[in-house]
């Protein structure tokens, strides 16, 4: 009994003297496509983030948007799925949601109030039969004017343009100065930019809503949209003769060095001006439309959720759901983005002058506007960037074009 009971004693001491066990980190495997330079520096914020929560994070980053998309989709589909995977904010993912394949993130949104702070833009494509299927991560702006304070000055151009005559003056300088005026990488994705570009500053809100929401053959065949697409034409005649396959970041890297006076690039290339330690206003200028009352075209990044029913998973996936949502992630990461939080509740006030004036304009709900792809299906989206590339590289007659818009946006 004496030798019992000091065993007893004994054993309870080691179980006392023993460490406390930990609990295992959440592990959250996340397919992106964030691989540049700036893009990675905003990737850390959200793994830092999610580490700081008491998660694992597993980085699998792959180039290219549309290769990221379809590893993302093949391993959901093939039952190795990650934990998340990055979207953008548009229709790309309804498939998998049809299909069954995602799981929401309800709890998270609900207890959170996603409502309360997201634009209606950005909720009606996240929230799908009432259901919230993505968590939104930042909010780009496709449509900016990006401009090199040192191009500027050699070519005697004082002023960032403030409309679109002055914005074809201003490349016309650059051009006499032996500069390139506009750095463009001549990729489909890139010459729809452009398009989108001018769509929303020529045509304005009521035309860009009847091309891309309502697909509305008058609108269409109509004389103004005719002028858009001469507008995007004419912008050709200032790219280089390296343009084709360019990468976008390279043609922001023309901008950094001074080599070219203007891009028209989403807001994710103050990522790249962030990283070269350039500063808004002093080394280069952001344009984010013509006028008072110029649109605001939303677009942005969100994280999926592959269906899975393991706890430890969804656990996961509601942990990374929260943290990305946070108002100090959400400022963290959209510094070294170059985008805009998706919440109006966080202290921006450090965020540079461009974010400022996304932010200011993103208050009058008037000029928020969805991206093309928001309003159409992905497969309508593929063949209207074939239509609008093959216009940029070919000589071919304006009014076919307008035929081919209307093909391409047909249901």
């Amino acid at each position: 009994m004496r030798f019992k009971t000091l065993a007893l004693v004994a054993a309870l001491f080691a179980a006392a003297s023993a460490p406390a066990q930990t609990k295992a980190p959440l592990k959250a495997e996340v397919i992106h496509w964030w691989t540049s330079g700036g893009e990675s520096a905003a990737v850390k914020t959200l793994a830092d983030a999610y580490r700081a929560a008491g998660g694992e994070w597993q980085d699998t980053a792959i180039a290219l948007g549309e290769q990221a998309r379809s590893v993302a989709i093949n391993r959901i589909v093939g039952g190795k799925a990650p934990t998340a995977a990055q979207f953008n904010t548009t229709k790309q993912f309804y498939d998998i949601v049809d299909q069954g394949l995602l799981n929401n993130v309800d709890e998270v949104a609900i207890r959170d109030g996603w409502d309360k702070f997201l634009p209606e833009v950005v909720l009606n494509v996240i929230r799908i039969k009432g259901h919230y299927y993505a968590a939104p991560v930042n909010i780009h702006m496709p449509a900016w004017a990006w401009t090199s304070k040192a191009a500027f000055r050699r070519a005697g151009i004082k002023d960032d343009p403030k409309t679109m005559d002055e914005l074809f003056a201003a490349l016309d300088k650059l051009k006499a100065a032996g500069l390139v005026p506009l750095a463009h990488g001549g990729q489909g994705w890139q010459d729809n930019t452009v398009f989108t570009f001018v769509l929303s500053n020529v045509g304005g809100r009521d035309l860009y809503l009847k091309v891309f929401k309502d697909r509305d053959p008058a609108a269409i065949k109509s004389d103004a949209f005719k002028n858009v697409l001469l507008t995007f034409k004419r912008l050709h005649n200032y790219v280089d003769k390296g343009s084709p396959g360019r990468n976008w970041n390279d043609a922001t890297a023309m901008i950094i060095t001074g080599r070219a006076g203007i891009q028209i690039m989403g807001d994710w290339a103050k990522g790249e001006f962030s990283l070269a330690k350039q500063e808004a206003g002093k080394d280069y200028g952001c344009i984010a439309g013509f006028g008072p009352k110029s649109l605001y075209v939303i677009q942005g990044d969100v994280m999926v959720f592959p269906r899975s029913n393991d706890p430890k998973v969804v656990a996961a996936q509601k942990l990374l759901a929260k943290v990305i949502t946070d108002p100090v992630t959400q400022v963290a990461f959209n510094e070294k983005k170059g985008s805009v939080p998706i919440r109006t509740d966080v202290d921006a006030s450090k965020m540079d002058m461009c974010a400022q004036m996304g932010l200011a304009i993103l208050k009058d709900k008037s000029r928020q506007i969805g991206n093309g792809e928001s309003y159409i299906a992905p497969d309508q989206n593929g063949a209207l960037q074939d239509v609008i590339s093959n216009y940029w590289n070919r000589d071919i007659p304006v009014e076919k074009v307008q035929r081919d818009v209307l093909a391409a946006l047909r249901d």
